[in-house]
């Protein structure tokens, strides 16, 4: 397994890019090697790029369990403050160094534009292995929130995929105050997420008293 540290706080995540660009050489890197360059902040920056499809109002069926996977291994990483195992035809698989490089260089011009608005602050809720673990929990419940069937239902995945992106830059910048923000969404999604399920069981169960349970819903909010 690979160890992952959270980044030093004196280094924006921008250098902290153009830096493991720098260090990748050659024809090719394994993802072992990029895990290792990369490190944690790597990790969940890839994390909220992977978040970012769920950011238009209604998503396609299957994306959510598509790109769901990876996020839960990553959530799954920050619990346990290592990378999982993962079988060595994935972990040695090897790509192109120039296509990394490139996405890297992406990913680094897109935190200079952004980073300004992320700065280390609040560092008390990113201090210790254990309040770090607890965002690990909070980042695995929220993808599967996202990962629920509720395929074409407006905002399911948007809301959770925003709590997605806020939680893993705010542990990646150690921006505490973008955590409390992450969590503040995450808890509207928990809530909303949680009334769709149960309408949805409900359904199954009394189609009638869930049909005018929807009614009175849509007409109280959306009527007018």
């Amino acid at each position: 397994m690979t160890a992952v540290q959270f980044r030093n706080t004196d280094v924006r995540l921008s250098a902290a890019l153009a830096a493991t660009a720098a260090a990748v050489r050659g024809q090719v890197v394994t993802l072992r090697e990029l895990l290792g360059y990369v490190g944690e902040q790597g990790l969940l920056v890839f994390c909220a790029i992977l978040a970012m499809p769920f950011l238009i109002p209604v998503s396609l069926p299957f994306m959510s369990t598509a790109l769901g996977l990876p996020m839960l291994l990553i959530g799954v990483a920050i619990i346990l403050g290592r990378v999982p195992w993962l079988p060595a035809r994935l972990i040695d698989h090897e790509l192109p160094v120039e296509t990394v490089q490139r996405v890297l260089g992406q990913a680094q011009r897109t935190a200079e534009r952004f980073e300004h608005l992320v700065k280390p602050r609040l560092l008390a809720l990113t201090g210790s292995a254990a309040v770090n673990s607890l965002h690990g929990v909070t980042l695995v419940v929220v993808v599967l929130l996202l990962m629920a069937p509720l395929p074409f239902v407006p905002l399911a995945n948007t809301l959770p995929g925003i709590a997605i992106i806020l939680l893993c830059l705010g542990i990646a910048e150690r921006d505490g105050l973008l955590l409390l923000v992450g969590y503040g969404v995450a808890a509207i999604s928990t809530a909303y997420i949680g009334t769709l399920l149960w309408f949805v069981v409900e359904a199954g169960q009394n189609p009638q008293s869930a049909m005018a349970f929807f009614t009175s819903f849509f007409a109280r909010y959306f009527g007018g």
